[in-house]
């Protein structure tokens, strides 16, 4: 079955403070909210849906919990009209930890609220300091565990490339949202937005913004610990509006369309040479039988895979086959003396 969720954002609504890298109405595209545009957009996204669909709606950009509580309400009560009506499944919802409270909770399990994504970014606290988040790891944690323990699925969202953040902070947040018991995670590498905190930090030589190659690298490696644990990531990367990378709104750091692509290629690198080492076929040439779901991601964008093994262990594949009932790649030597050159 078909999942879609139909998206409407708050911005900045609910939140207590700015976080250093915060622009809401950038990340959304949104610049603004009326409670009365909320059904028309409910209304337009379903004639675009096919029917039979799982339908969530999702309210995010916000932190949802945290605005005013009567708006909050007829948010969810108009959600729910269309949960009664059989238009849509469920509701799902993003905010932050410390609007987290079991009454909170108990409001929310009056409705059809089936997923709560939490603003984790990060579970140490220099660097929740650093970047202006207004909590503390202990209370992250404590969040989570109340989400899970009211029978919510939990969503951690987390940030790469924070203020004060390294690679070993980066994999302890990971590997703290997977022991608190996260459904699904989501990865966000740092992009500095015009008119932020962030913005004049890095014009003053106060934060380094990160480069492609490290926010992939870095993603990677925490998609990594997810993806061993059996957590799946559903997001890597902003998700961009309609005029998300235009020069008018983002100032630098890793703001690209395939960004989550390029880390997925990345991990699949790693398996593919794990695979070929374990069976002495580097510095080979060789045919290679793939998984046929997965073969773009072991070939990667425009083949840097391939031309990648070539340039790093100097194997050579003459051939990609997929295969339906293959679950990790099989080679095949072709040769295994000095190769020759192709015709």
């Amino acid at each position: 079955m078909a999942h879609f969720n139909i998206p409407i954002f708050i911005p900045h609504m609910g939140c207590p403070n700015q976080c250093v890298f915060c622009n809401q109405r950038s990340i959304s595209g949104c610049t603004s909210f009326r409670k009365e545009d909320v059904k028309p957009k409910i209304e337009a996204a379903l004639q675009t849906i096919k029917r039979g669909s799982d339908v969530e709606i999702a309210f995010f950009g916000g932190s949802f919990t945290g605005i005013d509580r009567d708006l909050m309400i007829d948010l969810l009560e108009c959600a729910e009209g269309y949960v009664r009506r059989g238009a849509v499944s469920s509701i799902r919802l993003s905010t932050r930890p410390d609007y987290v409270s079991k009454e909170i909770l108990e409001i929310l399990s009056r409705y059809s609220v089936r997923v709560i994504e939490l603003g984790l970014q990060s579970m140490d606290d220099g660097v929740l300091m650093a970047s202006k988040r207004g909590h503390t790891a202990r209370q992250a944690k404590e969040a989570c565990r109340m989400v899970r323990a009211a029978g919510f699925s939990l969503v951690g969202q987390m940030m790469i490339g924070l203020p004060g953040a390294d690679l070993e902070t980066e994999l302890e947040t990971a590997h703290e949202i997977v022991r608190l018991g996260a459904d699904y995670a989501r990865i966000y590498p740092t992009v500095v937005f015009y008119g932020t905190p962030l913005h004049e930090m890095a014009r003053n030589g106060e934060y380094e913004p990160l480069s492609l190659r490290d926010a992939v690298a870095r993603s990677a490696a925490v998609l990594r610990v997810f993806w061993k644990n059996g957590v799946p990531c559903i997001r890597i990367g902003l998700c961009a509006g309609e005029d998300f990378s235009s020069d008018d709104k983002v100032y630098a750091g890793p703001n690209h369309a395939a960004l989550g692509e390029m880390v997925w290629n990345e991990l699949y690198y790693e398996k593919l040479t794990a695979r070929l080492s374990q069976g002495g076929f580097l510095g080979h040439e060789i045919d290679l039988h793939l998984p046929q779901n997965e073969i773009s991601k072991y070939v990667g964008q425009r083949r840097t895979n391939i031309e990648r093994l070539l340039r790093e262990t100097d194997t050579r594949v003459r051939k990609i086959v997929g295969e339906k009932n293959l679950d990790e790649p099989m080679p095949c030597a072709v040769s295994k003396g000095p190769r020759e050159e192709e015709e």
